[in-house]
């Protein structure tokens, strides 16, 4: 899963060693959605939209892999599977919250698109 054995290459290579670990078009939405609290698989992909179920189920067994998220499985009938974010996760808020203002000063909406 990770691109290099080590990340102490470079003055860098720590960025790039944490966006490894959550890169993906929808694992930074994951985490927005699970500050809030815990939550359903249903719920999450009420909240993301477009998701499917299977791109939805890679990315989070991708964040869990990487200690991001957990899943707790009830073993109820239906199955009832809630996930929350760690300890690690949650030391992402900063980094989410900053990402969040950043988008909101300045909007994809006003980018100019790049030429062909």
């Amino acid at each position: 899963m990770n691109r290099f054995d080590d990340y102490e290459c470079s003055g860098g290579c720590p960025v790039e060693g944490a966006l490894e670990q959550i890169s993906g078009k929808w694992k930074g939405l994951i985490i927005f959605h699970l500050l809030g609290g815990t939550l359903r698989f249903n719920e999450l992909r009420r909240r993301l939209g477009t998701v499917t179920q299977r791109t939805l189920t890679k990315q989070l067994r991708e964040l869990e892999a990487v200690g991001i998220i957990t899943r707790e499985v009830y073993a109820v009938v239906p199955p009832k599977v809630e996930y929350s974010l760690t300890e690690k996760g949650q030391n992402l808020r900063c980094v989410v919250e900053g990402l969040r203002a950043w988008g909101m000063a300045f909007p994809a909406s006003e980018v100019a698109p790049v030429p062909a």
